[in-house]
């Protein structure tokens, strides 16, 4: 008997904590009304369109040409580009004077290679930080040679917040900076 009641026990608690995965998930769903007026399941985050993607691959190439205009061109006027270590520019034009510079003066040559790109569309943000809408996720690697002739290859990891007119109003780039400053010959 003592057994039926441990085992009775055991199947209440794995129900009651498989009920909470399912509520989980309702809760982080949206439901929209479709043309037929059929109620309709949208999930917390769904691939995006893949124009996305082409984009970012225009942008590389963009970029590896010294085409900076042509660059910031995806770009809105309040951009913000960001950096793991911390560091920060606020604003297109702030982005455009440390990219034209960067690339003009620093940097020889660049090239990237080995891209995954990876649209999303965040419908429900996660926590309270996460920003809703189409973000795109970038891996590649990088091979640049800096003005004082030495040479990186690296790889980098770079997201794209899109806003509603289709340009970039968030850039974080993840990149290790210390290899970088010693190559440029920074401290």
């Amino acid at each position: 008997m003592k057994r039926f009641f441990i085992l009775a026990a055991c199947a209440v608690l794995l129900l009651s904590c498989g009920d909470d995965k399912k509520d989980e998930t309702k809760s982080t769903e949206l439901t929209t009304t479709d043309s037929s007026g059929k109620d309709k399941k949208t999930p917390p985050a769904e691939f995006a369109d893949p124009k996305y993607a082409e984009m970012g691959k225009k942008m590389a190439d963009q970029l590896s040409s010294g085409d900076i205009d042509g660059w910031l061109s995806n770009y809105a006027d309040n951009a913000k580009f960001r950096w793991s270590a911390g560091d920060s520019l606020d604003g297109k034009q702030a982005i455009s004077n440390y990219w034209k510079n960067r690339r003009g003066n620093v940097i020889d040559s660049i090239n990237f290679s080995n891209h995954v790109w990876l649209p999303v569309k965040v419908n429900t943000p996660q926590t309270s930080f996460d920003v809703p809408g189409v973000w795109l996720l970038s891996w590649y690697m990088v091979n640049v040679k800096y003005k004082t002739g030495k040479r990186l290859i690296f790889w980098a990891h770079i997201d794209h917040h899109f806003n509603a007119d289709d340009k970039i109003d968030q850039t974080i780039q993840y990149i290790d900076m210390a290899p970088i400053n010693a190559a440029v010959g920074k401290k």
